[in-house]
């Protein structure tokens, strides 16, 4: 079934983002000769005016094809020279016979379409359980962040002047920048304050189980030949109890296992909805941190239709900046190729979000199958615009020179 859904949701992203170049060429008179879903061999076509609406093997792509787009060059000096030799084509309805604004506009249409997807998702998400601000939800006592006046409640609005409408934007930023002092913009009481909270670098001895926990304590991954999967702890369970603890929040989890002592605990997980008594002995390791003594939960508050509104929009940003962030640390480094994701892990991925996601419900099970369209969408929309070959990036790259030259680069 995940997989099901899996498939589904990439089409939809994939349709869209090719929507929109079908309906820019068709209200710029450009004849579309194809509009596929997937790619390999046809399943199964019908032919509407001009153009054969395909449903194709492998549902991951598609291809909105346009008459000339192949078909018909145009030398330097601006003259048309048709290659193809169907008595039925109209050189007037050929892609690359309209102006360069034309082809700019269709071109950019599908990633534009993409962003107009994310954004429409993105309205439904906190239409229904609003936005997570950055509220600080926890200070340390004697911590940086309490020399430096941090309440619980303040609302952290910029980081060293970079924006900050979200709490899972603190994460990401926090996530590469650990160990930079930062200058924080906050809110409290309808007021706007400043402070600067400068990392402490400390080196620990903690007890662990070698898991990492999502939302709704589930457990996102085990590590080879650790505490967890030496006592049977397996990826996608659901932790219920923790030696007799209910946790409220993943982010309690760490502190009750540490409080351990290193004594063997009982754990209870949900599994294929059945509940499981596992018992593991957590196992003494160090860690090093840069330790700031705040964080931000991302609880979920419900906001007015107008901030519903532009809190989409900022939503959609945020992933555009995310994207584009993330396409620049593959080349400082900072990323590899191991943290991409292909059509497997795209699975695997929504199999994990399915699954952390049904305590909640069917509709809680939605909205995160929902969050990871805006994510997709929005990652596809920004690949697509990257100055590469076969992307539409690279086309529009030749477009906007040839609107500087006044002339289109030769196809050669």
């Amino acid at each position: 079934l995940n997989i099901i859904i899996a498939i589904i949701m990439i089409g939809l992203i994939v349709l869209i983002h090719e929507f929109g170049h079908f309906i820019v060429a068709k209200a710029n008179g450009v004849a579309v000769v194809e509009f596929s879903i997937g790619f390999g061999p046809k399943l199964f076509g019908i032919k509407k005016g001009d153009t054969e609406y395909c449903l194709k093997l492998i549902p991951f792509g598609g291809a909105c094809i346009m008459l000339g787009d192949d078909m018909l060059t145009q030398s330097d000096d601006g003259s048309e020279d048709e290659n193809g030799e169907d008595e039925d084509y109209d050189a007037d309805k050929a892609f690359a016979a309209k102006t360069v604004w034309s082809r700019i506009a269709i071109i950019a249409a599908g990633p534009v379409f993409n962003f107009l997807l994310a954004f429409v998702f993105a309205v439904i998400i906190i239409g229904s359980v609003g936005t997570d601000p950055c509220t600080v939800d926890v200070v340390e006592d004697s911590s940086p962040a309490a020399a430096a006046g941090l309440q619980v409640g303040d609302e952290i609005t910029k980081i060293n002047n970079n924006g900050i409408a979200f709490s899972k934007e603190y994460a990401f930023y926090q996530a590469y920048h650990a160990s930079d002092t930062m200058n924080i913009t906050y809110k409290r009481d309808g007021q706007k304050y400043t402070t600067t909270v400068t990392p402490e670098y400390r080196k620990l001895s903690v007890y662990r189980l070698g898991i990492t926990i999502s939302d709704n304590t589930l457990v996102a991954s085990v590590s080879d030949n650790s505490a967890a999967s030496k006592a049977g702890i397996e990826k996608g369970d659901v932790i219920v109890s923790v030696d007799g603890v209910k946790p409220t929040d993943d982010n309690k989890i760490p502190q009750i296992i540490n409080n351990s002592g290193g004594k063997e605990i009982e754990m209870v997980v949900k599994r294929d909805g059945q509940d499981v008594t596992l018992k593991v002995t957590p196992t003494l390791v160090e860690s090093e941190e840069y330790y700031t003594g705040f964080d931000s939960y991302g609880y979920r508050v419900k906001v007015s239709p107008a901030q519903t509104i532009l809190c989409s929009f900022k939503e959609v940003g945020y992933w555009i900046e995310t994207v584009v962030k993330s396409v620049g640390m593959m080349f400082t480094g900072k990323l590899g190729i191991n943290d991409l994701s292909g059509p497997v892990g795209v699975v695997d991925s929504v199999n994990t979000v399915v699954e952390q996601s049904k305590p909640d419900g069917a509709w809680y099970v939605c909205l995160n199958i929902f969050q990871y369209i805006v994510m997709l969408s929005a990652n596809l929309g920004v690949m697509n615009l990257l100055p590469l070959p076969a992307l539409d990036g690279g086309r529009l790259l030749f477009m906007f020179i040839e609107v500087v030259r006044g002339k289109p680069v030769k196809k050669e």
